[in-house]
């Protein structure tokens, strides 16, 4: 079956599956054909989606706060300049792991080497970051982790470019988003539970993630790719081409870049520090946050859950995205708000609770968008890497900036500023909303 381009009410006017002229002179690359995927195939690529963002976002959501505690009491600023650093790095190499990823002729396919090659990395890599003893040595070993986990993340959704049609879309990018909603409330509840062993809360969610990433091309085979990619050769003109687009020659792929773009550096002013957030308000101990957290996250499955699958089977449905993709940053910002001004564990819950719902709700309708506004399919690695500079870059700068806010008008000792933190971020979340809801053209 071929790309089934007859949903206009969608997509009224879909990209080119051939080759873009700004990056002429590239290997030929065939795309492969859309089909349907049936409950088995979803079910493990939902499996493998769950396992690269239990392992990737355990660290980023406790384990790594717990680490710098221990190796730098009181200077919880350093966590957003290792997660920073580290996430600046695969800001600049996934372009070109793109590119390659789209390029690699093997039996095993095009996309299943970064699978499980990345699943490698970023386990020995967590080894590194829970056994490291300075802040720096820390930060290295994340850097490689960032490198290992991105890629074999970006590998599982590479698959859905290839092979999952317009009418599938938003379920499929709803319940993948489900999962990566889950794997951190449960990864954390994993790692609370082996808490006495610092080694041990790294290890037991990146071991566990490593196989259930790997088990999805191991039961459902890729095939092979030497017969889509004819020639091995890449010029440095399509080395340097894999880092951008043309916006005049795709507006909707531009307007849909900058509306993530916005939305995600909202979302991470109020994420990255929110361990150290919710230590502040409750006036516990960092490392007894992790209990409060788990219970937060598992309250917030619900509605995660019930946002994405809402908002992705109803975009499918009533074959309308941008509407649910500004319903998502408009909630996101009454729980930014609420959030902003929690000081009990009830207004924590609700705020936390519309957060993870909006972002669900989101990051599904918008998936969805972007598969339809590639400029080629083809290529979908080398674009969907350029997609992730929209949420990679936010993910980089925002906890470099957020230190500073939180730390604007304090003095040396005092209490940090989340509030302020807080409120910018819904500001922004908003806007990405309406950027996407009203500049985006060819799909409604």
């Amino acid at each position: 079956m071929t790309h089934d381009n007859r949903d206009v009410s969608v997509v009224v006017n879909p990209p080119t599956t051939s080759p873009p002229q700004d990056v002429e002179g590239s290997p030929p690359i065939e795309a492969p054909p859309l089909r349907k995927v049936g409950r088995s195939y979803l079910l493990w690529l939902m499996i493998a989606s769950f396992g690269g963002s239990l392992a990737l976002m355990v660290p980023l959501s406790y384990s790594l706060a717990v680490r710098i505690d221990d190796l730098a009491p009181g200077h919880e600023e350093r966590l957003g300049y290792v997660t920073g650093s580290a996430q600046f790095v695969y800001l600049v190499l996934s372009p070109l792991i793109g590119l390659w990823s789209d390029r690699t002729r093997s039996r095993l396919g095009r996309r299943t080497p970064f699978m499980i090659g990345g699943a490698l990395l970023g386990t020995v890599a967590l080894v590194g970051v829970a056994l490291a003893p300075s802040v720096l040595l820390l930060g290295l070993a994340w850097v490689v982790g960032m490198v290992g986990w991105s890629t074999a993340g970006q590998a599982v959704q590479n698959v859905q470019a290839d092979r999952v049609p317009e009418e599938q879309r938003g379920r499929v990018s709803a319940l993948t988003g489900v999962m990566t909603q889950i794997a951190p409330v449960i990864g954390i509840g994993l790692a609370y539970g082996v808490a006495s062993s610092t080694f041990l809360v790294f290890l037991v969610p990146g071991v566990l993630g490593a196989a259930l990433v790997v088990l999805f091309p191991v039961f459902k085979p890729e095939g092979d790719s030497r017969a889509l990619v004819r020639t091995g050769g890449v010029t440095l003109k399509s080395m340097v081409a894999s880092y951008g687009f043309s916006p005049r020659r795709y507006p909707d792929f531009g307007w849909n870049w900058l509306g993530r773009f916005v939305f995600f550096m909202g979302l991470y002013f109020n994420t990255t520090f929110g361990t150290f957030f919710y230590a502040q308000r409750l006036d516990v101990p960092v490392k007894e946050v992790a209990g409060i957290v788990a219970v937060i996250g598992t309250i917030g499955v619900v509605a995660a859950a019930g946002g994405a699958i809402g908002g992705g089977f109803l975009s499918d449905k009533l074959r309308r995205r941008k509407l649910f993709a500004l319903i998502g940053s408009a909630v996101f910002v009454a729980g930014a708000v609420t959030e902003a001004f929690a000081h009990s564990l009830p207004q924590l819950v609700v705020g936390a609770v519309l957060m993870q719902f909006a972002i669900a709700v989101f990051s599904a309708v918008d998936q969805a968008i972007v598969f339809a506004v590639l400029p080629d399919r083809a290529e979908a690695g080398r674009y969907l890497a350029v997609v992730g500079f929209a949420q990679k870059i936010p993910s980089a700068v925002a906890p470099l900036i957020a230190p500073l806010v939180i730390t604007l008008g304090v003095s040396d000792g005092g209490e940090k500023n989340y509030t302020q933190l807080y409120l910018i971020g819904a500001v922004l979340a908003l806007v990405g909303g309406l950027i996407v809801k009203f500049k985006i053209k060819s799909v409604r």
